[in-house]
């Protein structure tokens, strides 16, 4: 046990007993109006490297509208948790704000990742908080994967290897995964070099190949567009998740059946589907119903 005397140094353990001490972020919950999110520090890791952004309003027409980011810290980078949090707020509060004024879904996901990008190109020009004791040489950097739905548009985004995953509520139909990997294992599979199985047996299979950053490459949003024909939900995870359930019809069999009506629940057995098979990450799920519900929906 903690002795709880309040002495913590920068990174999270108590000065006097040496035990780790809890932080806000590793475990969080949030449900909004018709999704929910929840992320947590995992079994491995002493701190949560993840963040999220959920949030809910409504387009011109007064029809409804969910937005889920979710954004994984690069480990190997300085800062990672502050990169991810600084990438979610910014690519929310962009969706958040266009899609009210009518910003066609696709392009205002294109703008959000920009956003993204700059919030955290921006925290390499502030100086280390001064808790940072170890010298870095990477800017701080993290993935983003986002979600809008509407009631006939599902529109996704991302840079990076977090995901997005379509689970029709019609177990009958099949689930997919809607984005493809910045990954080295990704790019060995398109260029014909490997097998899928191949390619991610191999130790160099999570390097990421595009990312949020300063240092990155020349930032390539990806988004696109969808028009499901029946309801579903809508996954949206880091990797700590997919890594317990990479195939669409592995996550589809790890998603409960009633996780369009119980979007919090079904995060919470997703996050813990992940610590059960061993945790070795942070682990960020957001899970939005589709047709979004207008529960909780603002008006135009």
């Amino acid at each position: 046990m903690a002795c709880r005397s309040g002495r913590v140094d920068g990174d999270g353990y108590c000065e006097n007993c040496g035990h780790a001490q809890p932080r806000e972020r590793d475990h969080m919950e949030q449900e909004c109006g018709p999704l929910a999110a929840v992320s947590d520090r995992g079994l491995r890791h002493h701190r949560n490297e993840d963040a999220f952004a959920v949030g809910h309003t409504a387009l011109p027409d007064g029809s409804p509208v969910s937005v889920a980011v979710v954004c994984d810290g690069v480990s190997s980078a300085t800062r990672p948790d502050e990169a991810s949090l600084a990438a979610a707020r910014a690519a929310s509060e962009i969706l958040l704000a266009a899609l009210p004024r009518g910003t066609h879904p696709q392009q205002a996901m294109h703008d959000a990742i920009v956003a993204a990008a700059r919030a955290v190109d921006a925290l390499a020009e502030e100086p280390a908080s001064a808790r940072e004791h170890t010298p870095h040489t990477n800017a701080p950097a993290c993935t983003l994967v986002s979600a809008v739905v509407t009631a006939g548009l599902l529109v996704v985004g991302w840079v990076g290897d977090s995901r997005v995953y379509w689970i029709p509520v019609d177990r009958s139909a099949p689930a997919a995964r809607l984005t493809e990997d910045d990954s080295w294992a990704a790019q060995m599979v398109a260029a014909g070099l490997m097998s899928e199985a191949e390619a991610y047996a191999d130790e160099r299979a999570h390097a990421i190949t595009g990312w949020l950053g300063a240092d990155a490459y020349e930032l390539e949003p990806h988004t696109a567009s969808f028009k499901p024909d029946r309801p579903g939900v809508v996954v949206v995870c880091t990797d700590g998740l997919w890594n317990y359930a990479e195939g669409a019809q592995e996550m589809a069999e790890a998603v409960p059946l009633d996780a369009a009506a119980r979007p919090l629940h079904s995060a919470r057995v997703l996050v813990g589907h992940a610590l059960d098979g061993g945790g070795h990450d942070n682990v960020t799920v957001a899970v939005v119903p589709f047709p979004a519900s207008s529960q909780g929906a603002g008006s135009a």
